[in-house]
């Protein structure tokens, strides 16, 4: 698809957005508090086919004995000071790390979010990531490990055999690797053991926080609770939140929540702007974009380098040397070019459509876009991605 194209249905499904109706306020907002949380911990991925971390990393080693040690099982051998010198007591201890075999075994970092209002029992999703020399956690399981939330209390367990969705092959001194073979995810791989505590159901008031920041919307916010509720209802803070009174037993609280969730609200202008993604060349220009009076001229310069051979002849009855010599004909060409303007106060249709009677490619619609910016004839943010 060329670069023309896509701007210009970037730009008509815009337009189309633009005669939409409002949108309800649970998709312009989110309710302060209600929010999820993330957990952290470190633990030991088992069952490896030979592919953890061995003897380079020590922590692996020093986790595993930690652990068997825990479980009652003894793997070090008995060492006395009265026996041995102080020095054969440090080397007789460093040996018996080194006998514990991790080429299964692989240090893990193990992370969780945990959604709003979760509660004791339920099951999270975890994701798994090797922080040592692992080359693949393919068939591995994650041994028991305390999830920490950022206060350091634990609030879940994670446990249970390893997705993994990338592969990697060595052979004859070749590699070949398709994703990410030492990260892996535990489908409904932890139980959440604490409540996370919220101060939603004590709360007299919910905070709505919009997600585009606009002073506009958070006014008109306000009206349509304040006119469908009674004035008072609400309150606009900033650009960003309006606080609303709700009522105190929580059952009515929800049932407010959820009607005031369900309230059409018309969203402010959003702020010019214009995206460009400078890899793809995809250019995204909204509605609010104008463009003062320009003259942009759109041309090609072309360098073309011909090189060819020819062997320089000694004169007869000479005594030089026959020698090759490389010449090259260097051309400039310029692709003729017309210079289109743009009016003061043009809107989206018109830029779309003299980008596209010009062909512009996405490097020469980045070049144009920015050049507009310098001159100052572009009303909008531009953001290249």
């Amino acid at each position: 698809m060329s670069g023309p194209f896509r701007l210009f249905l970037a730009c008509g499904l815009l337009l189309l957005a633009s005669t939409s109706h409002g949108d309800r306020l649970k998709d312009l907002a989110d309710v302060a508090g209600v929010r999820s949380n993330q957990l952290i911990g470190y633990g030991l991925v088992a069952g490896l086919s030979g592919t953890g971390d061995g003897k380079d990393l020590p922590l692996t080693g020093q986790s595993l004995r930690a652990l068997l040690s825990g479980l009652g099982v003894s793997v070090d051998s008995p060492i006395s000071e009265f026996d041995l010198g102080d020095s054969l007591v440090a080397l007789a201890r460093q040996n018996a790390n080194q006998a514990v075999q991790t080429d299964n075994v692989a240090a893990v970092i193990v992370t969780a979010e945990v959604p709003a209002f979760a509660k004791p029992g339920q099951r999270l999703d975890v994701h798994v990531s090797a922080i040592g020399t692992a080359s693949s956690l393919r068939g591995g399981n994650l041994v028991l490990t305390e999830l920490r939330g950022i206060d350091g209390q634990v609030y879940a367990l994670a446990q249970g055999p390893l997705s993994v969705t990338g592969v990697s092959a060595d052979a004859a001194g070749s590699t070949l690797e398709i994703g990410v073979p030492t990260s892996a995810r535990i489908p409904n791989g932890a139980i959440l053991e604490n409540l996370i505590e919220s101060p939603f159901a004590d709360a007299g008031h919910v905070v709505f926080n919009v997600r585009d920041a606009d002073f506009s919307t958070t006014h008109r916010i306000t009206s349509a609770i304040n006119s469908t509720f009674g004035e008072g209802t609400a309150v606009p803070l900033d650009s960003v939140s309006v606080a609303v009174i709700v009522p105190q037993d929580a059952t009515q609280k929800i049932s407010f929540i959820s009607e005031l969730q369900e309230l059409d609200i018309e969203p402010g202008e959003p702020t010019a702007r214009v995206i460009i993604n400078s890899r793809t060349g995809t250019a995204v220009i909204n509605r609010s974009v104008r463009v003062t009076a320009a003259a942009v001229s759109h041309g090609t310069l072309t360098v073309r380098v011909d090189a060819f051979n020819e062997v320089s002849q000694p004169e007869a009855f000479s005594q030089g040397d026959t020698v090759p010599v490389q010449n090259a004909d260097i051309g400039v060409e310029e692709e003729v070019s017309s210079m289109f303007v743009f009016d003061a106060g043009v809107e989206l249709q018109e830029i779309v459509d003299a980008l596209n009677q010009v062909r512009v490619t996405p490097s020469s619609l980045i070049a144009i876009l920015e050049a507009l910016k310098r001159a100052g004839s572009l009303r909008a943010e531009l953001v290249v991605i």
